[in-house]
């Protein structure tokens, strides 16, 4: 069965996934949900995700959920390449330096948080981006200071690995939204690295790109 992975093209969570679905370089199907219309709240796409949240991956295993569990089911199922160390301390830094970014930057800059900032409580786009910015900054500051010390061309050491498909997406997003990345020369470098090693992942490559 050819997996197929439900997603929006600008979903910073699906595009983790679309990177490490390229990196093992494994074949799959593309459904889209358009965030901006609320589609992925549909009853049907529910039945796949009860939260009616982006990423779901249909595998023959069943629909998986969630970015970085759908990373970590890849990599046991299609170990080669892998996207983790062998060593049990490098895993351990490889998931932290994943989850700054799935745990801390994200759910807070994410398109629900941001409409709610917005419509409810009424901050215009100034504040939006300066929230924005506030949160990638503290947690870009952490990952620029892991990667120094644990990085090679990738985030931890030469190869990519799981904390690279994090990062990467959200160099995206702090670009879209004009971040200041200039403090974080490793992390934009490593980053640059993976964006040209697999573009067919990139947003602007998706068919439903618009």
């Amino acid at each position: 069965m050819t997996p197929t992975l439900h997603g929006y093209w600008r979903s910073s969570a699906a595009y983790r996934v679309r990177l490490a679905l390229g990196l093992k370089g494994l074949a799959y199907d593309s459904v889209t949900h358009d965030l901006r219309t609320g589609a992925q709240r549909d009853e049907d796409y529910r039945r796949l995700q009860p939260q009616g949240l982006v990423p779901v991956l249909e595998t023959e295993d069943g629909p998986l959920i969630q970015s970085p569990a759908i990373l970590e089911w890849l990599e046991e199922r299609y170990p080669d390449p892998p996207l983790l160390p062998r060593d049990t301390h490098g895993r351990a830094v490889v998931r932290a330096m994943a989850a700054i970014v799935a745990c801390d930057i994200h759910p807070i800059n994410n398109l629900r948080v941001l409409t709610r900032l917005r419509h409810d409580m009424e901050a215009d786009e100034e504040a939006v981006r300066g929230w924005i910015g506030q949160w990638v900054a503290e947690g870009f500051a952490a990952l620029e200071t892991l990667i120094a010390r644990y990085g090679g061309d990738y985030a931890y050491g030469e190869t990519p690995t799981l904390a690279d498909c994090h990062i990467l997406p959200q160099v995206y997003n702090a670009e879209r939204f004009a971040v200041d990345l200039a403090p974080y020369p490793l992390l934009t470098a490593s980053a640059a690295r993976l964006r040209a090693r697999v573009p067919q992942a990139a947003p602007e490559a998706q068919g439903d790109a618009g």
